[in-house]
């Protein structure tokens, strides 16, 4: 059995939920971290030292954390030649986008969950909203360009490169205020949203702690 240990609510662990919806795998998720507690648990920290979230745990012999890893992994392992492309130079191609996404896109994921999500109203700084959008929206506008003349981010098939951006890319446009427009992205998103896996954990969950 493999076992997820994260809330739901984290797009980090949303990545990895997303990715063993798509590989149809059995999995059992735990409620970890943010209001759910345990990231300093000593059995927790024994798998992942870093103690957040995801963690994954097969069989109860390895443990794994860091999502793109996970994720990594996970495809490799269960669909090599299909989410996990076999081709050498399209496998570079989608972890260069997985990691582009966990590293550029990402930073405006935390001023939205704090201020839309998590904080007291009282609390919520609405320009840090607004600033978060404002450095978002040209790397967003970098994905929209790619996928000018793609369906996937590696082409016609859908791979792990979709699962980080995807997760990120339906914050962007739920929730991103006075959002410029990107068509292809948009179309993208469409396409993500025929996907039931994708519908469930990462559409369906509301950010929070």
């Amino acid at each position: 059995m493999l076992k997820v240990w994260g809330r739901a609510n984290s797009s980090n662990v949303a990545k990895v939920t997303w990715c063993i919806g798509e590989l149809e795998l059995e999995s059992e998720r735990i409620d970890w971290g943010g209001r759910f507690g345990g990231n300093d648990d000593p059995d927790y920290r024994d798998r992942n030292p870093t103690g957040r979230v995801p963690t994954i745990e097969e069989d109860g012999e390895f443990s794994l954390w860091e999502s793109g890893a996970i994720v990594r992994y996970l495809c490799a392992k269960h669909s090599p030649g299909g989410l996990c492309p076999s081709d050498l130079r399209v496998r570079a191609e989608a972890e260069k986008w997985m990691d582009w996404s966990a590293i550029s896109l990402h930073p405006f994921n935390p001023a939205f969950v704090a201020n839309m999500f998590v904080l007291p109203p009282e609390k919520r700084d609405a320009e840090a909203i607004v600033t978060a959008v404002k450095n978002a929206a040209p790397l967003f506008g970098i994905l929209d360009h790619h996928l000018s003349s793609r369906a996937f981010i590696c082409g016609d098939q859908f791979t792990m490169a979709d699962i980080p951006a995807g997760t990120l890319t339906h914050r962007w446009i739920a929730y991103a205020p006075e959002r410029p427009q990107h068509p292809n992205l948009e179309a993208w998103y469409e396409r993500l949203k025929q996907r039931p896996a994708y519908v469930e954990h990462v559409c369906s969950i509301t950010p929070g702690r």
